[in-house]
């Protein structure tokens, strides 16, 4: 199994950048696709982005396309979420998670995610 640690999170204003880590310890880093989630208050868990094993290819939501990055770092066996341009509506708590499912849109989906951080909080100010 795998431990995930998220950081990076905070309080920022409309229009600031974040930039969130997540490091795993544990097996072997590279037999996982890599994911973020994030929580708002009241809401249900909703994806933001993927990345496979070999971090060559991505995924996004529809609402942070364009302004969010994912990326990671094998040998530092860490996952980033670079974020921009950020809105209120991003404000939420969010999640790194890891998977052994195959690279395909089974990685939007939360519950084929295995493990999962603590969580950060993002909050946007207007």
């Amino acid at each position: 199994q795998v431990q995930l640690v998220e950081s990076g999170g905070g309080l920022v204003q409309a229009g600031g950048s974040l930039r969130l880590s997540c490091a795993a310890s544990g097996r072997t880093f590279t037999v996982y696709q890599m994911g973020w989630f994030r929580q708002a208050l009241g809401k249900e868990r909703e994806f933001v982005a993927a990345i496979s094993r070999s971090g060559g290819s991505a995924y996004y939501a529809d609402s942070v396309k364009g302004r969010f990055t994912i990326s990671r770092d094998n040998a530092k066996n860490t996952v980033y979420l670079q974020m921009n341009s950020l809105k209120p509506d991003d404000t939420a708590v969010y999640y790194c998670a890891a998977t052994t499912a195959p690279w395909d849109f089974v990685v939007l989906l939360t519950a084929k995610y295995d493990y999962w951080g603590q969580g950060t909080q993002v909050t946007v100010s207007s």
